[in-house]
């Protein structure tokens, strides 16, 4: 657990770097450091979907909805059906004036 932790605590800091350069590269390595983190709290496969998804917002363009689109879809048909739902549920694209906005719902059971 050790190494895990420390491996996902790196990937965070790794983002935290990037922050105000690279908004795009800092949602991923905030997406490998949840996905990381997996093994030791399930819950963080949620973060790992979720920032996965923020950054390809980050990155824009005319197709980004389509893109995201893909991406959620690919994320959906890589869990167990009896997970899908309840996992895809929670995590939500939203169309906003400013671009799409990538929402977690918690909740219970989270």
């Amino acid at each position: 657990m050790a190494v895990i932790r420390k491996a996902s605590l790196d990937a965070h800091a790794a983002a935290k770097d990037v922050k105000d350069r690279e908004a795009a590269a800092c949602e991923a390595a905030h997406a490998a450091g949840q996905a990381v983190a997996t093994a030791h709290v399930p819950q963080h496969a949620y973060g790992g979907a979720w920032y996965a998804l923020k950054a390809i917002a980050a990155t824009g363009g005319e197709d980004v909805l389509q893109r995201l689109s893909v991406e959620r879809e690919w994320q959906a048909h890589q869990l167990p059906g009896h997970l899908r739902d309840e996992v895809m549920d929670r995590i939500q694209i939203e169309e906003r004036r400013t671009g799409p906005f990538i929402r977690m719902i918690k909740g219970p059971g989270f």
